[in-house]
């Protein structure tokens, strides 16, 4: 594949009948003729020594080897898109795109708050925001497909390919709507919200973890009657129609006057929101210039924690290697 004879036009090709499972539309999309397509898949496969596609009826699908190939085509692509972008940054300052990814933690108020001065400042960049889970988030960022991403850190940002830097720790609360009849008790327990429905994080996630830990620790049984979910919309909407008991970031739940903080500790349970970017990736000044804005508005954030009495992290330096979660047993 060195010799010169794969051609980028050959990884074009892959992706497109990856995407679009036929040669018609293949052909569609990279605006050549069918044959164009047929001739250059077999030459692709040719080149390789492997079938890469099966044909059938109802159009292509990849085989096994296929997959992987394409796999490796899509983050060739993202290379080189990530160059050209990288040139054209530093031919014109501070113009290009920032791909963001994030999750629960920052999707609320750090990353709005970090685009909106970032825009202010470089109303000619572009920025793309991508919500998906971490575990998601974490193979687009190695891919290429986003350039930095922004929410909790946890084990899973522990990757040689990535550097995270933590920004500040925010504690996680029991979060109702403003009308919700446990207001009415004084000093409510965690015992006396299991009789209530509620939005938790989805499985296998470190948070949705910590959580079933408290209620081990606590004695009481997990509530059965639960809605997982990572969408904020989707969680303030069912609060506000029903008395669901969530688990949200302080800062996402205080900022809304709709919904109401229980005065209920979680110990041991809290996210470490940061900014997690490639290793040994050039960085481009549009995404070195995004990550400082994000870098002062959770500055700000870390302020606003400290004054309602949380204790939080001190300012950081520049990358630091990835950070865990603090242990809830410790």
């Amino acid at each position: 594949m060195l010799t010169g004879r794969l051609k980028i036009r050959h990884l074009q090709l892959a992706v497109a009948l990856d995407d679009h499972r036929s040669v018609v539309s293949a052909a569609e999309h990279l605006h050549v003729t069918q044959p164009v397509v047929t001739r250059g898949l077999q030459d692709l496969e040719a080149l390789l020594g492997a079938r890469l596609f099966d044909r059938g009826p109802r159009g292509v699908s990849a085989t096994g080897v296929g997959s992987a190939f394409v796999g490796h085509a899509r983050a060739v692509l993202a290379q080189l898109a990530s160059a050209a972008e990288h040139v054209h940054a530093l031919a014109e300052g501070h113009e290009g795109t920032v791909s963001v990814g994030t999750h629960l933690a920052g999707s609320n108020l750090l990353v709005p708050e970090a685009i909106d001065q970032f825009k202010r400042l470089h109303p000619g960049a572009v920025v793309t925001v991508h919500e998906a889970t971490p575990d998601v988030l974490v193979l687009q960022l190695l891919a290429g497909s986003v350039d930095l991403i922004v929410g909790r850190l946890t084990s899973t940002d522990e990757h040689p390919g990535i550097v995270a830097t933590p920004l500040y720790t925010e504690p996680i609360r029991l979060v109702v709507a403003a009308g919700h009849p446990v207001l009415a008790v004084e000093q409510p327990t965690l015992a006396d919200l299991v009789a209530y429905p509620w939005i938790l994080p989805v499985s296998q996630t470190q948070l949705r973890g910590e959580i079933e830990q408290l209620f081990l620790r606590q004695g009481i049984g997990f509530p059965r009657n639960r809605v997982e979910c990572t969408s904020i919309l989707t969680m303030r909407s069912l609060m506000l129609s029903s008395p669901y008991v969530a688990a949200l970031p302080q800062l996402i739940a205080g900022a809304d006057p709709a919904l109401a903080l229980l005065p209920i500790t979680l110990h041991g349970v809290s996210r470490i929101v940061g900014v997690s970017q490639r290793r040994h990736s050039p960085v481009a000044p549009v995404h070195h210039e995004f990550a400082r804005q994000l870098a002062d508005v959770a500055q700000r954030m870390r302020v606003t924690l400290d004054s309602e009495g949380v204790a939080t992290m001190d300012p950081l330096d520049g990358p630091q290697e990835p950070a865990r979660d603090p242990d809830p047993d410790s």
